[in-house]
């Protein structure tokens, strides 16, 4: 059993591996590659004066791939809560089973309902951390909100999942500061 599960490969659920590998949990991220991001072109994202989102998808995959995840090419076909965390089902019939998880599916949010989250009208009801009614199953980006589908907040939601989940951890609030280490 793997410590989080992360479903979906865009700004949202790199973001949230990134934190969570590099602070020492087992991470699988199932990513099929099918963001919106390769139709996107970024002039509005905070520290990049300009980037296409094809290239920016690979600047990130490259960062968070430094802190070895397991990266898996794959869809994600099922979800389900077990004892022990959750299982998730890939198109090719295999499974993998996790304490935690987080959902990055962008606007199609079948997989939080077959979940059994509960919704606020068409999206994912989420708390400011991004959990969702279900212990430990976090939703972030397009399907936590109704418009704002900008990368900049996805990976922001994916942030935040992350630092609560690994609160949990720590058994208190987590902060992931990195200082270098000739810092005064």
């Amino acid at each position: 059993m793997t410590d989080v599960l992360v479903v979906g490969g865009g700004p949202a659920g790199l973001s949230a591996a990134l934190f969570t590998a590099k602070n020492g949990l087992d991470t699988v991220v199932f990513d099929a590659d099918e963001t919106w991001m390769h139709k996107a072109y970024l002039v509005n994202y905070l520290g990049i004066e300009e980037i296409d989102g094809t290239e920016f998808m690979e600047v990130a995959r490259d960062q968070v791939e430094e802190f070895d995840p397991e990266m898996r090419d794959a869809e994600v076909t099922g979800v389900e809560s077990t004892d022990d965390g959750f299982r998730v089902t890939t198109d090719g019939d295999e499974t993998e089973e996790g304490r935690y998880l987080i959902l990055a599916t962008g606007a199609n949010r079948d997989l939080a309902e077959d979940l059994g989250c509960e919704f606020d009208g068409d999206v994912v009801d989420v708390n400011v951390s991004m959990e969702t009614s279900v212990d430990d199953a976090y939703a972030t980006g397009g399907m936590v909100r109704d418009q704002e589908w900008q990368a900049i907040i996805s990976a922001g939601d994916g942030g935040a999942a992350a630092l609560d989940l690994l609160s949990k951890e720590e058994g208190e609030h987590f902060h992931d500061f990195d200082v270098p280490d000739d810092f005064e």
